[in-house]
C-alpha cells in the first residue's frame, strides 16, 4: 500500500509540469481563429484609415449641416407620427424631393365562388 501511494505521488509530481504546459498552449482552433482575425485586420486596415480620413474631412461640414437643419428636422419628426405610411422619397428631375403617402388599402369583400357539387353518391 505504501508503494502504491509513493508511486502515485511521484507520478503526480512528474505530470504536473506537463499539464501546466498543455494549459498554456493554444488549441489549433484558437490558433486558426487568431490567424484569421489577424489577416482580416490587415486587410481592413487601409479601408479603415480611408474612412477615418473621410470622417475628418466631412466632420465640420456635417456639424454645420446638423446645426442649421437640426431644428427643422426635429419639427418635421414631431409632426409625422408614423413614417411607415409614406413611400420612400423621390427626387424629381428639377431637384424637388417629394414624399408620397402610401395608398390606403380598404378591406375588400371576399369573392364569392360558385362551387359545383357533384350529383349522386360520394364515397368519403
Amino acid at each position: 500500500m505504501k508503494r502504491i501511494l509513493l508511486i502515485s505521488t511521484i507520478s503526480m509530481f512528474l505530470a504536473a509540469p506537463s499539464m501546466a504546459q498543455e494549459d498554456s498552449e493554444k488549441s489549433l482552433m484558437e490558433q486558426g481563429a487568431e490567424l484569421f482575425f489577424e489577416g482580416l485586420r490587415k486587410e481592413m486596415e487601409p479601408a479603415l484609415e480611408n474612412l477615418l480620413g473621410l470622417a475628418e474631412e466631412l466632420g465640420p461640414a456635417m456639424q454645420s449641416f446638423l446645426q442649421q437643419m437640426g431644428p427643422a428636422l426635429a419639427e418635421l419628426a414631431a409632426e409625422v407620427k408614423d413614417w411607415s405610411v409614406y413611400e420612400p422619397p423621390e427626387i424629381l428631375h428639377n431637384g424637388d424631393i417629394i414624399i408620397r403617402r402610401k395608398p390606403t388599402q380598404e378591406p375588400s369583400e371576399p369573392e364569392k365562388r360558385d362551387i359545383e357539387v357533384p350529383e349522386g353518391p360520394t364515397d368519403i
